[in-house]
């Protein structure tokens, strides 16, 4: 297999939420108090990689919440990062935003620390739905983060918004989208609900306070969406990303589609280079502890050998517009997919669940909406 050399990206999780949403999955914890504690160790972290990775042209900030620290405290952290590795000049640095913590006069401030995308959780338009969803922000709130952004000068935001709620309708959905397109965002991703077990909205779930949409129906907002987003000139780039252009596209998020190493710094985070993927402890007070001990906080590894890789890449590659190079895909894992699979990559061309041009398949619209069934190849 050969590799190619590829710039990593710099994921940094802020694992601090005022309150937790009703779906959410990823970790975080509430007692914002442990901020200063948690800085610390993660600036340790940051040293401790400073020989591993030299470089990013990506940095994330995620979370929980980034916009629960304060703007002095993203300016140490940024001035650490940029102190520690070489953030190249045309990086794209994205942070996370709820809509509920700040006001232009911030935004204004981000842009000035080189801040050049956010990302805004606005997830709905609709209060009854922000209601539950336990979102802190109300629909006034969302609007008025979007204007700010602008006013504030960033021209590189992105939108998230959540579809597929209990009860929610096609046409209320549309009308969300609607009204987040006023304000021209360059970028939406736009999720299905998934509901986990351990989250507040999937135990209300179990105890069967709601139902959820029908498959029929979970595909039928898939493929309205697609269909009145790319009307609007969006280009629907993977399953959930729409970008006006994909010089729009979140550079950040690619690397995690295409096998580009990154590194994962705080509680939770994971990394991937040179086929290896570690993972961080999830609790702020064991990574605290280990960093604070002269420990790496890392939970556990892998190593991921050609076949996994190899499967992986497919599993990625057809949740993609641009699909699979498949000269490329020979070239880095050694395996020839039409040698190997034509006959089922000609039945899928055939029933129009992906498109075979020249050297690359690329899943179609109805494709993608099946795109996990299409991985089994």
């Amino acid at each position: 297999m050969r590799q190619e050399r590829l710039i990593p990206g710099l994921y940094l999780h802020i694992p601090f939420c005022r309150s937790r949403c009703a779906y959410c999955d990823f970790f975080s914890v509430t007692d914002t108090g442990l901020i200063p504690r948690y800085l610390q160790a993660l600036f340790k972290e940051i040293e401790a990689y400073r020989h591993e990775f030299t470089q990013f042209d990506t940095v994330y900030l995620g979370g929980g919440t980034p916009s629960l620290l304060s703007i002095t405290q993203i300016e140490a952290l940024l001035e650490k990062l940029r102190h520690t590795f070489t953030i190249l000049p045309d990086a794209e640095i994205t942070i996370e935003v709820n809509p509920a913590d700040w006001q232009r006069e911030d935004l204004l401030a981000l842009r000035g620390l080189g801040i050049n995308r956010i990302s805004i959780g606005v997830q709905s338009l609709d209060a009854d739905e922000l209601i539950l969803l336990s979102r802190r922000h109300n629909p006034q709130q969302a609007i008025n983060t979007l204007k700010d952004a602008r006013h504030a000068g960033l021209a590189n935001i992105s939108v998230d918004l959540i579809y597929g709620l209990p009860g929610q309708t096609l046409e209320k959905w549309l009308d969300t989208l609607e009204r987040t397109l006023t304000f021209n965002p360059p970028h939406l991703s736009c999720y299905e609900l998934e509901l986990k077990e351990h989250t507040p909205l999937g135990k209300r779930y179990a105890k069967g306070e709601f139902s959820l949409q029908t498959q029929e129906l979970q595909r039928d907002f898939f493929l309205r969406t697609s269909e009145f987003l790319e009307k609007a000139g969006y280009l629907h780039y993977e399953i959930s990303n729409f970008a006006a252009g994909m010089e729009n596209a979140s550079r950040h998020n690619q690397k995690y589609w295409d096998h580009t190493p990154y590194l994962g710094l705080g509680p939770s985070a994971h990394s991937f280079n040179a086929g290896r993927r570690w993972w961080n402890h999830e609790s702020l007070m064991e990574y605290c502890r280990d960093l604070e001990g002269g420990k790496l906080p890392v939970s556990n590894s892998e190593m991921l050998d050609n076949d996994q890789l190899r499967l992986e890449a497919l599993f990625l590659g057809l949740r993609m517009k641009k699909g699979i190079d498949l000269d490329q895909y020979q070239r880095r894992y050694g395996c020839d997919l039409m040698k190997e699979n034509g006959a089922t990559l000609k039945e899928w061309a055939d029933t129009g669940l992906v498109e075979i041009t020249r050297s690359v398949i690329r899943p179609t619209r109805a494709g993608m909406a099946v795109a996990d069934a299409l991985a089994l190849l």
